[in-house]
């Protein structure tokens, strides 16, 4: 029995110590084909995949080259961060999850940054299609790898004067003739001349800024930035014009709100003629305006003086405008619209007074600032006078003299 006992002792310990190696054996055995699966998991990670966007520049103007590095190496940045952001998310989410939340986004982003680049370009050349939709969208290299900086950081430079050429074809702006087919007093002659002048020289300048602002704004810059504005400056010289002969002999209508809309020819080339006036005529002696023409020209001359350097602390005054006319029921609603924005053109002048303070020098608010107030109150005058005269005469509610504004310091 006691043979029997220690024999069965020893084959129970013997037994053991095989089962404690045979689950040593399998947890290594496993440890193993985990560190195996592992290996292979983390090797297996996909990896971004983008279409390159530098070799599709083709020369870019020096005035743009650190706007396009920056951007190209933005665009390497976004591929790493997809990159790392598909490695630290392994598991996450459903079988969507790295369409959705990582190349998606990136999609946006690349989008932008190339976008960017166009624009940058078009600034001084003109602006290029460099296919934002199609080299936004990524894909996925399944088995990893792939380029992670695909962007070179430096690119080919073309010249500016390359540059010039390649935006003369912007299109010009056509404006209707103004030809003042009245007799022209003697006295007006000069103010004319200059009037008329001054409509090309605005045409001249809205070309300019076409072709030097390419690329930029939105699909109505043009309208908004350049037309716009122009046919406020066309507005105000043409009634000018009107004014200035008024006051010798019956005040004409030249159709101000006709001739002031130009538009754009998008093949170039149609430039308006030069505006013609008739010959000068001798005025008559009298024509009962002529006692008003010394208040207009004292108005007219307030403030051409430069006003110092802009320290924010102004305001503007612009005389009051009073009209003593009855105003037709027609018309009431155009004047109430004029007046209203007679105050809110002072209003805009003296928030950028604030918003400009220590900018330019001392002309700065005469040319910036009370110079386009003076165009745009001459507008809104002329437009209360032409409202009105559409149903009933025609007054002279003084646009010269009251346009002209100057500052409270």
């Amino acid at each position: 029995m006691k043979r029997y006992r220690s024999y069965a002792k020893g084959s129970s310990a013997g037994a053991k110590r095989w089962r404690v190696a045979g689950v040593a054996g399998v947890a290594v055995a496993l440890v193993g084909v985990g560190l195996g699966v592992a290996a292979a998991a983390d090797s297996a990670v996909p990896t971004v995949n983008c279409p390159t966007v530098a070799d599709k520049l083709g020369a870019v103007p020096a005035q743009a080259q650190a706007e396009i590095a920056r951007n190209l190496q933005l665009l390497n940045t976004q591929i790493q961060e997809a990159n790392n952001r598909i490695r630290t998310t392994q598991g996450q989410g459903g079988a969507n999850f790295i369409q959705n939340a990582i190349l998606g986004p990136l999609k946006d982003k690349r989008f932008a940054a190339i976008n960017r680049m166009e624009t940058a370009i078009g600034r001084t050349i003109a602006k290029p299609d460099l296919n934002a939709e199609g080299l936004s969208g990524c894909s996925l290299n399944a088995n990893g790898g792939g380029n992670a900086s695909p962007e070179p950081a430096n690119v080919p430079a073309a010249s500016v004067s390359a540059g010039a050429a390649a935006v003369g074809n912007v299109g010009t702006i056509v404006c209707p003739d103004v030809v003042i087919n009245v007799a022209i007093p003697a006295q007006a002659k000069a103010e004319i001349d200059r009037n008329l002048a001054l409509l090309q020289t605005q045409i001249n300048e809205a070309n300019a800024r076409l072709k030097s602002s390419v690329g930029q704004g939105g699909a109505n810059f043009v309208q908004n930035a350049i037309l716009g504005p122009l046919k406020d400056k066309r507005f105000a010289a043409i009634n000018r014009m009107e004014t200035a002969i008024g006051r010798n002999a019956a005040k004409p209508d030249l159709n101000a709100e006709g001739l002031s809309t130009c538009s754009l020819n998008a093949a170039g080339g149609g430039a308006a003629a030069a505006p013609t006036a008739a010959p000068t005529t001798q005025a008559p002696a009298n024509n009962g305006n002529a006692g008003n023409n010394g208040n207009n020209q004292a108005a007219a001359s307030r403030n051409t003086g430069n006003v110092g350097i802009n320290d924010g602390t102004a305001q503007v005054d612009c005389p009051d405008v009073v009209i003593n006319v009855a105003i037709p029921a027609q018309a009431a609603n155009e004047v109430n619209q004029n007046l209203a924005l007679l105050q809110t053109q002072i209003n805009e002048a003296n928030a950028r007074i604030k918003s400009t303070a220590f900018q330019g020098g001392v002309n700065f608010i005469n040319n910036a600032i009370l110079g386009p107030l003076k165009d745009k109150r001459f507008a809104a005058i002329n437009r209360m006078e032409t409202a009105i005269g559409r149903n009933a005469a025609k007054p002279d509610l003084n646009a010269e003299g009251l346009s002209a504004c100057n500052l409270n310091k």
